[in-house]
């Protein structure tokens, strides 16, 4: 059978990130009619887990699962048909064999394709049936059918939901339903106990705990600040809430990484604040907005901090500017480094996106950028953001040539600026030492160096003889502007 995953596959690691989801037939229900949606009802209040008495001694976590666990459901879904043909191991459908398989339970039976199964976990937010779970639970579901711990079973619509986040809003018709407290997940910190109750493999409402591992983490999504725990969370987890000591929700579980698709020890939670802020736009106008300002943004490094004299690696350099875009017309530019958004200091450029998103859009967003050496502070009207954000590519290492920089370089010819679409005029030619170290490649077209735009090969070269330590190339490629460090005798 088929289950719904999310899979992005980092080359490099050969990690797989996989979404917590598994299999299990469903059963649908009728239920009783629903009120209007009130604000979230008065969930019981428990006294926190015990904490350990003595040293060595672990938190008893049962007054918190016998509160919150009935607000914990069984989330099963139903697809459409796979075409499984020739899915018998090896086994061609012409082959004289496939009929064989085929009657041991190989394929279908009917000569139909198999319906599509899934299941995972949620949990009951109102007492009038509004659940959270991941969308890729019910990504493509034709019926979904909720199961509570009391084994009551609801058909549930879905209301809305926003892969971007992996967030879903369900409906179910009832009354006086169990709910769960929402806690702050801005408040937790790395080495806080957390519980997770859902379904692995089906099992339901079972209960695992562990610490925070971090928070902030920056996946494949750039939108969801990620809380990680080494709380055991496998296929059928995903939707399930994460708990604090307090009896709260701090999360939704969402993904792990993992080279064999099971459980590793690292797993991944949604902040609820998150999850509530999609709820909210989905349950009012059945769609999510978010704030764009035009840019795009890589990490800061000791290198690329050293170039412009920053104090310590930290913030979002500017390695594009959209023209006519919201940070255009406040004036942001390409290498300046933006510290701060609103207030709330920028360690690192995955911390830029959600915040930005977060900002309605028509409203002023206030940024504390670098430049020249020195703070600024200035206010970009935020637009609505349509299509996926530009995200600056990674450094890739190139090969071939040599010299004391280690690029050598020509004048681009009017046909090729205008084939190229590009404002620069120099174009690597070879690159070798510390330029291809650093990740300059054959191709790249040199727009500025130190933040100064080079326009001939004898302003390229003066303003590298005028640097020392390290230098600050700004190149376009594949269409896209990137800050390269390069460390001059590396």
């Amino acid at each position: 059978m088929n289950t719904p995953t999310r899979r992005p596959w980092p080359a490099f690691l050969a990690i797989v990130l996989v979404s917590a989801c598994t299999e299990r037939a469903p059963v649908a229900a009728d239920a009783e009619p629903a009120d209007v949606p009130p604000a979230q009802a008065a969930a019981p209040r428990v006294a926190p887990a015990s904490s350990p008495a003595a040293a060595g001694a672990l938190p008893n976590f049962a007054s918190l699962v016998d509160a919150y666990g009935p607000a914990v459901v069984n989330v099963s879904t139903i697809a459409g048909r796979t075409d499984v043909r020739g899915q018998q191991p090896g086994i061609s459908p012409d082959d004289p064999l496939y009929d064989f398989f085929r009657d041991f339970g190989f394929g279908p039976q009917d000569g139909r394709p198999p319906l599509t199964r899934g299941e995972g976990s949620g949990f009951i937010i109102s007492a009038d049936g509004y659940i959270l779970t991941n969308a890729h639970v019910v990504l493509d579901a034709r019926e979904v059918t909720v199961r509570a711990t009391d084994r009551r079973e609801y058909r549930a619509k879905v209301i809305g939901m926003d892969p971007r986040t992996d967030v879903a809003v369900l409906k179910i018709e009832s009354k006086n339903l169990p709910v769960v407290r929402l806690g702050n997940p801005q408040s937790l910190k790395a080495g806080e106990w957390v519980v997770a109750i859902g379904s692995p493999f089906g099992f339901e409402n079972s209960v695992t705990a562990g610490i925070v591992s971090a928070t902030a983490r920056s996946l494949a999504d750039a939108y969801t600040p990620f809380i990680q725990t080494d709380v055991a969370v496998n296929p059928g987890n995903s939707g399930g809430p994460l708990f604090n000591l307090q009896g709260e929700v701090v999360g939704i579980n969402s993904q792990i990484y993992s080279r064999t698709g099971g459980y590793q020890g690292v797993s991944f939670a949604i902040p609820i604040d998150v999850a509530i802020n999609v709820k909210d736009q989905l349950v009012a106008t059945g769609r999510v907005e978010r704030g764009r300002i035009g840019v795009t943004i890589q990490e800061v490094n000791q290198a690329l901090a050293d170039s412009f004299d920053l104090p310590r690696p930290r913030g979002a350099l500017v390695s594009q500017v959209d023209p006519d875009g919201p940070a255009d017309d406040a004036g942001l530019k390409p290498g300046d480094v933006i510290l701060a958004v609103d207030g709330k200091s920028i360690e690192r450029s995955s911390e830029v996106p959600p915040l930005i998103a977060g900002v309605k859009p028509g409203r002023q967003a206030t940024l504390t950028i670098w430049r020249d050496r020195a703070e600024r502070t200035m206010k970009v009207k935020v637009e609505q953001l349509d299509d996926e954000p530009a995200v600056a590519r990674r450094n890739v290492p190139a090969d071939s040539g040599t010299g004391k920089f280690g690029l050598a370089v020509r004048p681009l010819t009017g046909n090729e600026r205008e084939r190229l679409g590009t404002d620069g005029r120099l174009v690597v030619e070879d690159a070798d030492g510390p330029a291809a170290i650093a990740g300059v490649e054959r191709g790249d077209v040199i727009l500025a160096v130190n933040n100064r735009p080079v326009a001939s090969v004898g302003e390229f070269r003066t303003a590298v003889n005028a640097s020392s330590g390290t230098v600050a190339l700004l190149i376009q490629r594949d269409g896209a502007e990137i800050f390269i460090p390069v460390r001059i005798g590396s």
